[in-house]
């Protein structure tokens, strides 16, 4: 680009414009003309356009080797989505920006994983993305790069210890299963429990309030029959008529007998 009389600056890009040496401004994409050299004895300005890609693009860290916690090698591969936000910060803070990302990133999975123990690791991969991410975007920033994503996309053990893991996620998925089966049992056990309970309850309620009801009928009845031998004992007429009822409706039932005594020394007269 520096011996040509125009230069273009193709979307996606931005082009940083050098005038001797020095860095002049940012080019949006377009065509730009540099100063030519009309009179040899007239001195141009040497003119430089540096083309910088700023598309979001992937760089992928691979086969790293790490320890963690519990002193267990872990083999991990990142996958890091970065753009470039100030192309003059990313050309001028640091040699090679993408080389710069690839151990940042790199430095910043080792401070991770080396604080988590594999188990953690296991069960919450993405906890370890987000803290890489967390650790090395304000980092990036700096020198004009903007991390958008650092995935951990593979772990890798070795062969005798990822079987024993294996194994062992194996025992845990079983035992919390039989555990929420058990929990299940017992809830289901303590619901028929309270029913059942419940329902005595409710049966010895009913009981009692049918015995409370008896018992009320009864004394109301032997109040009833004590008013009525108070009223006999005061007036005996009255009980005679009740005896004259009583005759009365017998003697309409043709099966009745009535036994009479009128005196206790003469016969008994029988009426059928």
């Amino acid at each position: 680009m520096t011996d040509r009389h125009e230069v273009i600056v193709h979307s996606g890009y931005r082009g940083l414009r050098y005038t001797d040496g020095r860095f002049d401004q940012v080019l949006e994409p377009g065509r730009y003309e540099l100063p030519q050299r009309r009179f040899p004895q007239r001195r141009v300005p040497r003119v430089t356009i540096v083309p910088i890609d700023v598309r979001e693009r992937e760089l992928n860290i691979k086969g790293q080797e790490i320890l963690t916690a519990d002193k267990v090698a872990v083999r991990v591969n990142i996958i890091t989505h970065f753009r470039v936000i100030d192309p003059q910060a990313a050309v001028e803070q640091v040699a090679d920006y993408e080389a710069r990302i690839y151990s940042d990133v790199q430095l910043a999975a080792r401070r991770s994983l080396a604080s988590m123990t594999l188990e953690a690791i296991l069960t919450n991969r993405n906890q370890l993305s987000e803290d890489i991410l967390r650790d090395v975007e304000g980092i990036s920033a700096r020198y004009g790069v903007q991390i958008i994503r650092a995935d951990v996309k593979d772990l890798a053990f070795p062969g005798n210890l990822q079987e024993i893991m294996n194994r062992v996620l194996t025992a845990q998925r079983m035992a919390e299963a039989q555990m929420v089966e058990a929990r299940t049992r017992a809830e289901r056990d303590a619901l028929e429990a309270n029913t059942k309970a419940a329902a005595l309850r409710l049966s010895a309620e009913a009981d009692a309030e049918a015995k409370r009801i008896r018992a009320d009928a009864e004394v109301d009845a032997l109040r009833r029959l004590a008013a009525a031998a108070e009223a006999y004992a005061e007036h005996p007429a009255l009980l005679r008529l009740r005896e004259l009822e009583t005759l009365g409706a017998l003697g309409a039932n043709a099966e009745a007998r009535l036994y009479i005594g009128f005196d206790k020394h003469s016969d008994r007269l029988a009426t059928e």
